[in-house]
């Protein structure tokens, strides 16, 4: 039923100048919001329930000449492994009115129990629960214009970088790509990390090309002078299997720093090939996994991955090339001659 309210909103909203979004946003104390885009698996709910922040909502938004606001008045997780020390707000919400799924209870004798690390029916465990469930949660579910837009990814091989800062080329850029990889446990059938790209984070529901969408984006984006920030919660080091996974430590500092306005003041450096400027230095992170090649042991198979990554993006970006403006393609995304 969401599915179908948000498909029909894809089409109506850009009629009134509104862009519908398939993203997550939460609310500073200083009444500065922030949306995260993202697919499955990237942290989109877990990012924006932060202790620090008010939450609007984790998946469907809306943003219009008066701010944004949320479409549904709940949120749906993943429950997997979830644990009171790593997300409390999520771990607390899961109480009397909330529904699980795909999960088990951690026996008859301890009802509303539940065992969130019992994966025998199925990685893909969610929960769902009201807005109200969270504390600190903006009612109604509203809020002025973005400061800053995430787009979320969990590059399984490992060499986007941690977070990097977009122009308006590579903002229409990758968000008409909608990168991310799938892995284990997000999707049927997925034992392996396969690339994948789903236009504006959620191709199923765009009625229309997306680059409509993407060019809403970058004009609300600099009419009201937002960041966009490409921040990736997979690998570091090597790919799945050789690297380690980004740790939520490390992206909430990261996005704590753009919230507070320090990570847009650091220097930045361009990353070859895919043209991101990353940040030398960014406070209580380890420098070392900023630019990705600095933290792979062989820099030579980091070289040949990050071609083959860029391969797909331009591969993919084909079927968009007819209704997409020329110099959104070339300045926007990876350039292949600079791959060593």
């Amino acid at each position: 039923m969401k599915k179908g309210i948000f498909g029909v909103m894809h089409y109506y909203m850009p009629t009134v100048g509104a862009l519908s979004m398939h993203a997550s946003a939460n609310e500073g104390k200083d009444g500065d919001s922030t949306v995260l885009f993202g697919l499955s698996g990237t942290g989109k709910t877990t990012l924006s329930a932060d202790a620090n922040r008010a939450l609007i909502g984790d998946d469907e938004h809306v943003w219009s000449d008066n701010g944004i606001f949320n479409i549904e008045g709940g949120c749906y997780a993943k429950a997997v492994g979830l644990s009171e020390s790593k997300e409390p707000e999520i771990y607390n919400a899961i109480k009397f009115g909330a529904i699980v799924e795909n999960i088990k209870y951690l026996g008859d004798d301890q009802p509303r129990s539940i065992d969130y690390d019992d994966t025998s029916l199925t990685e893909n465990t969610r929960c769902c629960y009201p807005l109200e469930h969270i504390p600190g949660v903006k009612i109604p579910a509203m809020g002025g214009h973005p400061k800053n837009i995430i787009f979320l990814t969990a590059d399984a091989n490992g060499v986007l970088p941690p977070v990097s800062r977009l122009n308006y080329d590579q903002a229409m850029y990758h968000f008409v790509s909608g990168y991310t990889a799938k892995v284990a446990g997000t999707e049927v059938g997925v034992t392996e990390p396969v690339s994948t790209f789903s236009a504006c984070f959620g191709e199923a529901f765009l009625p229309k090309h997306p680059y409509l969408y993407a060019k809403m984006l970058a004009e609300k984006v600099e009419k009201h002078r937002a960041n966009v920030w490409l921040v990736n919660t997979g690998w570091t080091g090597g790919k799945v299997g050789v690297g380690k996974r980004m740790s939520l430590k490390d992206t909430r500092q990261i996005i704590d720093n753009i919230h507070d306005g320090s990570l847009e003041k650091e220097e930045y450096e361009v990353v070859p090939g895919f043209n991101l400027n990353v940040p030398t230095a960014c406070k209580g992170v380890d420098p070392i996994i900023l630019n990705p090649i600095n933290a792979w042991k062989h820099k030579s198979v980091f070289q040949e991955t990050s071609r083959k990554l860029a391969g797909q993006f331009v591969d993919n970006f084909e079927k968009y090339t007819d209704g997409t403006p020329e110099h959104v393609i070339v300045n926007g995304g990876p350039d292949l001659t600079k791959f060593k």
